[in-house]
C-alpha cells in the first residue's frame, strides 16, 4: 500500500471515541492496484461495519473495502498468569458505591456483544451481587460436569458469573477479607469461560481487599472509572484512579453517570448532581471522558426488571453503545503489537 492511501486511511476518524483508525491500532493493505482495500480492526464492528466502509472508501477513493476483526489479548505482565479463553479483562470500578457501576458494567458487556465480540461479565461484588438480578437470571445455578469447575450462565448473550449464583443472596455474607478473596479467585478462575473477547468485571466500591487482588493476580488490560458529577463521588473515583496508577493498571478513560435527568414530558434536563464533575476528573489525569450517561428512569426500570438498556432500549441503549465502542477503541489502541498465539478473526462482509 502506497504511503499516502495508508495515511489516508488510517487518518479516518473512527466511528466511536474520538480516534482515528491508526490510534485505534487498525492496519491497512491496498488489493486490486488500490482498487480495494482490506482494513483490519481490533475493535467488534457488526453494528456499525458498513458505516465504518463508508468513511474508508471515502478517504482512500477505493471501490471496495473489507473490514477484518481481529481482536488481540492485552500484554500483560510476566508473573500474572493469563486466564484460558479469555483475552482482555477490563475492571469496571467507582471506589464509591450507589453511582451506578454495575449498571454501567451490564450495558457495556451487552454493547460489546451486540457488536459481535464474545463478551462475559464477572460480578466480583462478593458482599452485595447484583449482577444476577440485572440479566434476568435471579434463583439459577450454574452447572458442573467435572464437580471441580462450573459453567457461566448466559443471557443478552452474555457469559456470567457472580456468587449470587451460589448463596442465598437474601442473607449477609459476614465474610473476613481472606474468605472474600478466596471466593473471588474461585470465581475467576474456576468458571468455564468460553472464547472470550472481553470480560467485564463489576468491582465492588472501595479500595481495599478484592481490588487489590484483581489488580496484583488478574491479567487486567484495562480499567474504566465510573462518576456521578457530584464532588463526593469524584474525590472517591479520583482514590480509584490513583489505586490503578499504583499498580500499573491502565485507565481507559472516564465514564460520568447520571449526568443530568431529562424529564420525559417536557424534555427539560436538570443537572441534580451538579456538573462538570467527570470533564473535571478526567483532564486531572489526562483521561478522556468515554460517555456522560443520563440519570433515567427507563434505565432503572430495566434494572429492576432483570433487562439490559442496551439490547433493548433505542433511546437510552444508544448511550451504552457508544460507551462500549469507544472503550474497545482505546483499548484496541493500547494492544496494537500486542498480539499473541490466542488471535480471534472474524471476517465481515465486503
Amino acid at each position: 500500500m502506497s504511503r499516502s492511501l495508508e495515511t489516508a486511511v488510517l487518518g479516518v476518524e473512527a466511528p466511536f471515541g474520538g480516534l482515528t483508525l491508526g490510534e485505534a491500532g487498525a492496519r491497512a493493505r491496498a488489493k486490486n492496484e488500490g482498487r480495494a482495500v482490506e482494513l483490519t480492526v481490533g475493535f467488534p464492528c457488526n453494528g456499525f461495519a458498513e458505516e465504518l466502509r463508508a468513511r474508508v472508501r471515502e478517504a482512500a477513493s477505493a471501490e471496495e473495502v473489507v473490514v477484518r476483526t481481529e481482536i488481540a489479548p492485552h500484554a500483560t505482565p510476566p508473573q500474572i498468569q493469563r486466564l484460558e479463553q479469555v483475552r482482555n479483562v477490563i475492571a469496571v470500578a467507582s471506589a464509591k458505591g450507589g453511582v451506578g457501576k454495575s449498571t454501567v458494567a451490564a450495558n457495556l458487556a451487552a454493547g460489546l456483544a451486540m457488536d459481535g465480540a464474545g463478551t462475559g461479565i464477572l460480578d466480583a461484588d462478593i458482599y452485595g451481587p447484583s449482577v444476577p438480578r440485572m440479566l434476568g437470571l435471579e434463583g439459577e445455578r450454574p452447572r458442573s460436569v467435572d464437580g471441580k469447575s462450573f459453567e457461566p450462565l448466559r443471557a443478552h448473550g452474555l457469559q456470567a458469573s457472580s456468587i449470587g449464583f451460589l448463596v442465598d443472596t437474601r442473607s449477609p455474607m459476614v465474610w473476613r477479607g481472606p474468605m472474600v478473596t478466596q471466593a473471588l479467585m474461585q470465581l475467576l478462575s474456576q468458571t468455564r469461560w468460553k472464547d472470550l473477547d472481553y470480560l467485564i468485571v463489576d468491582m465492588p466500591p472501595g479500595t481495599g481487599d478484592i481490588q487489590l487482588t484483581l489488580s496484583q493476580r488478574v491479567p487486567l488490560a484495562g480499567a474504566l472509572v465510573v462518576t456521578t458529577p457530584q464532588e463526593l463521588a469524584v474525590a472517591d473515583a479520583r482514590k480509584g484512579i490513583n489505586m490503578f496508577g499504583k499498580v500499573n493498571v491502565p485507565v481507559l478513560g472516564v465514564v460520568e453517570n447520571m449526568s443530568a435527568y431529562a424529564c420525559p414530558r417536557c424534555g427539560h434536563a436538570e443537572k441534580l448532581f451538579g456538573e462538570g464533575g467527570g470533564e473535571r476528573l478526567a483532564a486531572e489525569f489526562g483521561l478522556p471522558v468515554l460517555a456522560r450517561l443520563p440519570l433515567s428512569a427507563e434505565v432503572r426500570a430495566a434494572t429492576d426488571e432483570g433487562r439490559l438498556v442496551a439490547p433493548g432500549e433505542p433511546d437510552s441503549g444508544g448511550d451504552y453503545r457508544t460507551l462500549s465502542r469507544a472503550m474497545a477503541a482505546r483499548l484496541a489502541g493500547r494492544a496494537r503489537g500486542a498480539r499473541t498465539a490466542f488471535p480471534k478473526i472474524v471476517v465481515e462482509s465486503g
